[in-house]
């Protein structure tokens, strides 16, 4: 396909409704993009892959009207365009769903799909407001609940929320930071038939993912950014997977089955080093969310959790670690009882978290990055002796991080909402590698993160397991957990359905329990 594009269905030569020329867009001590090019045609999914920090999301708040370029020239349907902010983008047409979610968190979901929406009455009762949200939720195939308040919704409810809340706008393009990263595959499924009935009608789509199989899939042309800069693009029927990574990473990459272990690893141990026992807690709401859950995780080992999003998942990772309160049951790790403990005390006993919303919960945005990753050690040495800090150690400390997370930072004193996504969380994982001397419990560790990055990560893991950790690994990829994983337990309704063997899995049986089918207890569940 040219440059200029042409419509995928019939062939026919067409101006671009959007063209980006030699966009430049730089940051204090980053050259975020690079005089880059790139043009979407009516009717077409144009896939946008890099890695992360490749400066995919700042070329698309560029055209949005977050940011302004700093060279280049925005063109829509062939008039050149100078976006002061979203609003104006949103007027000619360009909706963006976001990697980081754009709800006002203290209202409900109906009063966010409709907050700022010129079709919105202007006086509707409350009910009128949700039967609206559900109708149009249900024309769109997303399920949402228009009665939920944002703050009580797991991250992959809230990611349906913003979707639909951009799709209502009807906008005539439609750009997808990484939209599928909290959807199951069945909804990943109905989110692809929504858009290829989308581009059907003469609009397009940008798709920014990490998952190869699922721009394969979904997208009919091809752009990769390596370092700000583009270095290819092509149409998808030529390209496999190996092809995209190794123009995203410069290398190739593969993923390969991670359960194997080295022969100076520590074995599994018989022992269980964290141990929930009827274990129930109630959401933010006030409802059950965990219902007498019990699951041990060994010394060496990496238990993972799957399910559904929004199926206690959250709750359970912040029951094993401390930031939320039981409403029942018995919590040990290393013998110990902390059922009553808050975080600080399992992170004395030895336990590290990575957070599913890495942004808000593990990092504070507008710190610095020094503060952010030393953040879990200021009053440790040799960052403090009594009650001085040291400055020179923690920047020392902060250095040695970013260089075991592989992640390259000119200025440490920027805050850390600069970074992009994957860079943070590659931060706080090693952050949390430091605590976590028992047990890391990694939620969704790898959830936004290109090929070459989810390598890595998956790495780090493999080196605390061997070391004799215990590793509790939720992901919503069922071939990230069979590779890395020993054991996996699924979840349904705040229920533990079953745990099987990773090494003998089935994945038909799998997805059953994910639906609430329950596994009778077998060898692999003790």
């Amino acid at each position: 396909m040219p440059e200029a594009g042409a419509t995928i269905a019939s062939g026919i030569p067409v101006e671009p409704v959007v063209r980006l020329k030699g966009i430049g867009k730089r940051f204090p001590g980053v050259i975020a993009n690079q005089d880059v090019d790139f043009d979407l045609v009516p009717g077409e999914i144009h896939a946008l892959l890099g890695e992360n920090g490749a400066g995919k999301s700042t070329l698309m708040n560029v055209l949005t009207g977050i940011y302004r370029p700093d060279s280049g020239e925005i063109l829509v349907d062939g008039q050149s365009k100078t976006f002061g902010s979203p609003v104006e983008a949103i007027a000619a047409g360009i909706g963006m769903v976001h990697q980081h979610f754009k709800l006002v968190k203290a209202f409900t979901v109906a009063e966010n799909i409709h907050l700022g929406w010129k079709e919105a009455p202007r006086r509707i009762s409350k009910q009128s407001l949700e039967a609206r949200t559900t109708e149009l939720a249900a024309s769109l195939k997303l399920a949402v609940k228009p009665d939920a308040r944002i703050s009580d919704l797991s991250t992959g409810e809230q990611q349906r929320v913003e979707i639909l809340r951009v799709l209502s706008r009807n906008p005539r393009v439609l750009i997808l930071d990484e939209p599928t990263a909290v959807l199951t595959p069945a909804e990943a499924g109905e989110l692809f038939r929504a858009l290829r009935q989308f581009v059907a009608l003469g609009n397009a789509v940008i798709f920014i993912s990490h998952k190869l199989d699922e721009v394969l899939e979904i997208s009919d042309r091809v752009t990769v950014l390596r370092g700000g800069r583009k270095v290819a693009t092509r149409m998808t029927s030529e390209c496999d997977k190996r092809m995209l990574a190794r123009l995203m990473v410069g290398q190739d990459v593969v993923l390969g089955n991670m359960r194997t272990r080295g022969p100076d690893a520590k074995p599994i141990s018989p022992n269980s080093v964290l141990s929930l026992l009827n274990v129930s807690a109630r959401d933010d709401a006030g409802d059950l969310a965990l219902k007498r859950v019990t699951i041990n995780v060994r010394p060496g080992e990496v238990l993972g959790i799957a399910g559904v999003a929004g199926n206690g998942q959250k709750e359970l990772s912040q029951v094993l670690t401390g930031t939320r309160r039981l409403a029942g049951g018995t919590i040990e790790v290393g013998g110990k009882d902390l059922s009553s403990a808050g975080p600080d005390a399992f992170a004395l006993f030895g336990v590290g978290h990575i957070p599913e919303d890495r942004l808000h919960s593990g990092l504070a945005p507008a710190l610095s990055i020094t503060d952010n990753v030393v953040i879990r050690e200021y009053g440790k040495a040799p960052l403090s002796r009594g009650w001085v800090y040291r400055p020179a150690a923690a920047a020392n400390l902060a250095r040695s991080i970013a260089e075991a997370a592989s992640v390259k930072i000119l200025d440490f004193g920027m805050p850390v909402r600069n970074l992009s996504g994957g860079n943070q969380q590659r931060l706080v994982a090693r952050r949390e590698m430091r605590i976590a001397s028992n047990v890391l419990v990694a939620a969704y560790p790898c959830r936004g993160l290109d090929v070459g990055a989810i390598t890595a990560m998956l790495r780090y893991f493999t080196e605390l397991r061997d070391a004799g950790v215990g590793i509790v690994f939720f992901s919503e990829d069922l071939e990230e957990l069979i590779k890395l994983s020993d054991r996996i337990a699924v979840m349904f309704h705040g229920e533990i359905m079953g745990v099987v063997d990773a090494a003998e899995v089935d994945i038909e049986a799998i997805g059953l329990m994910m639906g609430g089918q329950r596994r009778e207890p077998s060898a692999a569940g003790n």
